[in-house]
């Protein structure tokens, strides 16, 4: 469990130490500070969760160091203290963004529940925020297919516990769903869900990145910057593209996860880490650790429950519903229908993108169409669509006719594919061996043109 923590800044040596042990027996982890300057020096490098600040000090008094501490950290809460403050001082530092007004001597039980409040107060926008942040745009794991059912049964059982999860899938399946729906229904749902693209940070960058640094510590680290390890501490990390990081993120990041203890860059003080760990590949990481590429002691401490994403070829009885779940997304005011010629059409189609170029698709298809019922063409109006059969030419002259061209071109296309083998390429495209045999024949072809066999 990561300790709350308090910084107390007060001139008075007695006040500090009665209120450091105090609050120490309370469970707290205290720095003290004797002026401002040391002070706004602590709240950078301890990063405390409240201050508790004296208003009368020598030097700077406690609404300049107030002022500066809410510079650094607006939503930093601070509590005032004074031993003769008046009432115009008290509403003075409510304006400047103090959270309450403590007048000495101080009465530890007060103490204990104004902090309590301040904690409660944070923990209430938080979980706002990340209400607001659930509400707006959440997207759901749609399918009933056996994949599908399978894959929600194993994140029903694994998102209570604290165990690590390693997902497989190709791109496009919706891993980072995945991933944002264990953190949803974890003990940690009210903390951070933390994402990291792991193939996108230059070697240079990395400790920075992930760790954090100081003010100061290299040339162009102008303020203090929270990492990503720092940012979900009590909730999830999620590491994205894990099979695509480079041996130097590997050793660092192998070393954080195994000691669960950080340091920024140019810092002295140790983070102790408290978080899950969610990570994410389109890759086979054994073949990545045989060919050097992948570090087998960080597979083995990641990879503690894998889950599988299946493709959206695995699972082509749920394009209908995942159709009609975009069509409400992307459909706005309008009431947009699919015909079942463009349905059936939407089932055949291989895509190699799975769910996100669907998404990508019917996105499109909605703008394009001018009408309330989507048809197939729609989705053939952009000529940068990814490879695939044409799916209409010049010359026909009904959607029919279109559609018999597509599905003629694409059997041919999986046809080449799998060797001319016709069992093989009905299991790819979905269909009854005997149902693609009877395609074969409408549409005259010669399965020995493609070197293949029934």
């Amino acid at each position: 469990m990561v300790l709350r923590k308090v910084l107390i800044i007060d001139d008075e040596e007695n006040i500090l130490d009665s209120l450091k042990g105090v609050l120490e027996d309370e469970g707290f982890q205290v720095e003290t500070a004797k002026s401002g300057t040391p002070g706004i020096q602590k709240v950078r490098k301890f990063a405390p969760d409240i201050v508790l600040l004296d208003i009368w000090m020598p030097g700077d008094d406690g609404l300049h160091v107030l002022e500066k501490i809410k510079g650094i950290n607006p939503d930093l809460p601070v509590i005032m203290m004074s031993g003769h403050g008046t009432v115009e001082t008290a509403v003075k530092a409510i304006k400047l963004g103090a959270f309450d007004f403590l007048e000495k001597p101080i009465h530890f039980d007060k103490l204990l529940v104004m902090l309590e409040h301040a904690f409660e107060l944070e923990s209430l926008k938080k979980e706002n925020k990340i209400l607001r942040d659930t509400i707006e745009g959440e997207e759901q794991l749609i399918g009933k297919s056996a994949g599908m059912v399978h894959l929600r049964e194993l994140i029903s059982l694994t998102a209570p516990s604290n165990g690590w999860v390693m997902i497989r899938g190709e791109n496009g399946t919706g891993k980072e769903l995945v991933a944002k729906t264990l953190h949803r229904e974890s003990l940690r749902a009210k903390e951070r869900f933390v994402a990291v693209n792991c193939a996108a940070i230059p070697d240079e960058l990395i400790e920075s990145e992930l760790f954090g640094h100081e003010k100061g510590s290299f040339t162009g680290a102008h303020e203090r910057k929270i990492g990503k390890f720092e940012l979900a501490n009590g909730g999830t990390l999620f590491l994205d593209e894990v099979g695509d990081m480079g041996h130097k993120m590997q050793a660092k990041i192998l070393r954080a996860l195994e000691e669960c203890v950080i340091q920024r860059v140019g810092g002295q003080d140790s983070i102790e880490l408290d978080l899950r760990v969610v990570c994410a590949t389109n890759k086979d990481l054994k073949k990545e650790i045989k060919l050097g590429n992948f570090r087998e002691d960080l597979f083995y401490r990641l990879n503690v429950i894998p889950l599988t994403v299946p493709s959206l070829r695995e699972r082509r009885e749920d394009i209908p519903l995942l159709v009609r779940y975009f069509l409400e997304s992307f459909s706005g005011n309008r009431k947009i229908d699919i015909s079942s010629t463009a349905l059936e059409a939407l089932q055949t189609y291989p895509w190699p993108g799975n769910v996100r170029e669907l998404k990508n698709w019917i996105e499109r298809a909605c703008i394009l169409s001018s009408g309330n019922d989507l048809q197939w063409t729609g989705l053939d109006r952009d000529e940068a669509a990814p490879e695939s059969p044409d799916l209409a030419s010049p010359q026909e002259k009904s959607l029919r006719e279109a559609r018999a061209n597509f599905e003629k071109q694409f059997i041919l296309k999986v046809l080449a594919e799998n060797g001319g083998n016709v069992s093989k390429t009905a299991q790819h495209i979905g269909v009854e061996r005997s149902h693609l045999h009877k395609k074969i024949k409408a549409y005259g072809i010669d399965i020995s043109d493609q070197g293949g066999t029934g």
